[in-house]
């Protein structure tokens, strides 16, 4: 069985009342379990309003109700997703589970975010964003509905509003930062 990852040190800068640097914050980001997947853990860092923001502007993160950043903002998640079952029999068993809980869940869970769960993985999913996926440890596949791609540490993936899941076909724990930016998606 893989190890959870540690919290994410999460440290925020700020200005004191004479213009000087200093340190505001510092310690861990909130950790939260995906209720559809057992040991999928998410830490929303940091979230913004409307671009540009102030420099000042405080934590908007709290503001999201999923994984879609504040509304015209930004948001950055750190995701650690768990190795899937080597196991044939096993693996498909998760992933049926996966897809009744989002069936259960709804396909248009909150604005800017539609999901497909009967694509090549149950995980399938599109973002009304661009998202700057950074594998920080470990390695995951990257699936699109045509390919997959293995992502190690020290990989981005610019993701643009496709639609896409994660695998982790590994033996360990992967965290990967995500930076999401509202974005208007494509006419059809």
């Amino acid at each position: 069985m893989a190890t959870p990852l540690p919290p994410v040190r999460r440290i925020i800068t700020g200005l004191n009342s004479n213009g000087r640097s200093r340190f505001e914050d510092d310690g861990p980001a909130h950790i939260v379990e995906n209720p559809n997947r057992v040991g999928l853990y998410a830490q929303d860092v940091w979230g913004t309003g409307p671009l540009p923001v102030p420099i000042d502007d405080p934590d908007r993160s709290g503001e999201a109700t999923g994984i879609m950043p504040p509304a015209g903002g930004s948001i950055l998640h750190i995701i650690d997703y768990p190795p899937e079952p080597k196991d044939e029999d096993e693996r498909e068993r998760l992933y049926q589970s996966m897809r009744a809980r989002v069936r259960q869940a709804g396909t248009n869970p909150e604005p800017g975010q539609r999901r497909f769960p009967d694509g090549p993985h149950p995980g399938m999913h599109v973002t009304d964003s661009i998202d700057y996926a950074i594998v920080m440890s470990g390695e995951i596949y990257a699936i699109m509905d045509e390919g997959q791609t293995l992502m190690k540490a020290g990989d981005i993936l610019i993701q643009r509003g496709t639609s896409h899941a994660w695998s982790n076909r590994s033996d360990d724990y992967c965290r990967v930062a995500f930076v999401l930016v509202e974005a208007t998606p494509p006419v059809s």
